[in-house]
């Protein structure tokens, strides 16, 4: 999906923005970056329906050099079932995952989400498939990385959290056709059921 034009110029000027303000070496140049990212924020005002003050505050909130976030994804299968749970912000359907946190290496962060979103206790195996998350809904107004990895199921039992409502495991054919945005794509889905039907499937990438 190609993402509208204000909103790759709105993260590109964020992102130099962020990276500028982090060099700059007097008031002065950080005024201007501080003008640039407020730029950024009208524009995205203008085009969507998220309002101006929000969208500067989460512009100015990023530090440091600019680089895209890293979503973790989990695909987990029971007799040839891939486990799904279901956002409640949405009634999507998507793998268990999220946001990794800052110092936490990425295999604990899947299995942390999955324990918390689904209630499983598993260990990360490999990885399907790292790819470019351009994110375009409401609230995703910077760019991501997905890392989608193949987890092994322990122990633990279906348990839904503040975030999903439902949690199930669905077979190839059994795919809800409602799935929660950019968080999964049918295109992570054939991934995961293709690491299952041939044992040492390569990792894909962007």
């Amino acid at each position: 999906m190609k993402l509208p034009c204000w909103l790759e110029w709105a993260r590109e000027i964020q992102a130099l923005a962020q990276t500028g303000s982090y060099y700059a070496l007097n008031d002065y140049q950080r005024q201007r970056y501080q003008r640039l990212k407020e730029i950024a924020a009208e524009i995205v005002n203008m085009h969507s329906n998220l309002d101006y003050e929000p969208v500067l505050m989460a512009f100015e909130t990023p530090e440091g050099y600019s680089t895209p976030r890293v979503d973790v994804r989990g695909a987990v299968f029971k007799d040839n079932k891939l486990l799904l749970v279901r956002e409640r912000i949405d009634n999507g359907w998507t793998f268990p995952g999220g946001w990794a946190d800052v110092g936490e290496a990425p295999s604990l962060a899947v299995e942390r989400e999955i324990r918390e979103e689904a209630g499983f206790i598993v260990k990360a195996r490999k990885v399907i498939g790292i790819y470019d998350a351009n994110r375009s809904g409401q609230l995703e107004l910077f760019h991501a990385y997905k890392i989608v990895f193949l987890c092994d199921l322990i122990s633990g039992s279906s348990k839904a959290s503040i975030e999903t409502s439902e949690v199930a495991f669905f077979g190839e054919a059994e795919i809800p056709q409602a799935l929660s945005g950019e968080r999964t794509r049918l295109r992570h889905i054939r991934d995961a059921f293709e690491n299952i039907k041939v044992p040492g499937c390569p990792t894909v990438f962007d």
